[in-house]
């Protein structure tokens, strides 16, 4: 579905990302651990077109869209739930989950999607008239996947979804991100919490200096030696 060939991103004269490959095939959950600064946030911008790359090709189901705008590839079927939720916080749960929807022409269905997304998210239905900017921060990761969710992706970009959560809510925002990939709707994530990642992963990549150093099946990079020591505590 998705193939990543060569990226390479700068900002400046900085290298983020350099002759970066991967692949994810329809269905599959695939997460990018590492460091801060190893260069997972920058490639889900690129892949998103918020980051144009100085190098390589990123292909959709075949395309090239390395070239193409947010709006372009959104339209494709890309959606994107940004590090730090990004939600509009002076418009309302309803108007944010409205925006998700922006590129659909079928009313029926964006309602139809919405309610389902009150459905499982009850407490933004309970708030659906209340400024987004003055929810908790699960809510608001909550209403952040529903946004992401209301443009029907058939691939979609979590970035950090655990970032600044209570301890109680981790485990619930995978829960629905497992959820999501059960539904059919294939999963691209970076995680800095490199267990749960690794644990809930088909396949994962971990980025070292804007590279690839391993790659593989989830299970088997939380049996590696390496993984073990640098990332997972020993």
């Amino acid at each position: 579905m998705l193939r990543v060939e060569g990226l390479v991103c700068r900002y400046g004269k900085v290298n983020a990302v350099r002759e970066l490959s991967l692949r994810v095939e329809e269905g599959e959950l695939v997460t990018l651990i590492g460091a801060n600064g190893a260069g997972k946030s920058t490639t889900l911008k690129a892949i998103s077109g918020l980051l144009k790359p100085a190098a390589g090709r990123i292909l959709f189901e075949g395309a090239e869209i390395q070239a193409a705008t947010p709006r372009a590839i959104l339209g494709r079927g890309i959606a994107h739930c940004p590090e730090g939720r990004r939600v509009f916080p002076y418009l309302t749960v309803q108007e944010n989950l409205e925006m998700g929807s922006y590129l659909r022409s079928d009313p029926v269905g964006v309602a139809e999607d919405m309610e389902r997304i009150f459905r499982r998210f009850p407490v933004l239905e309970e708030r659906r008239r209340q400024a987004a900017g003055t929810l908790s921060g699960g809510e608001q990761q909550m209403l952040a996947i529903g946004r992401a969710l209301m443009s029907r992706p058939r691939l979609i970009l979590f970035d950090e979804p655990s970032l600044g959560l209570a301890p109680n809510l981790v485990e619930t925002t995978f829960d629905i991100i497992r959820e999501i990939r059960s539904q059919g709707v294939t999963v691209l994530m970076v995680e800095q919490n490199a267990y749960s990642a690794l644990e809930m992963a088909d396949r994962s990549y971990l980025l070292e200096s804007g590279a690839v150093a391993l790659e593989g099946k989830g299970k088997d990079l939380l049996d590696n030696p390496y993984v073990k020591q640098a990332y997972l505590g020993g």
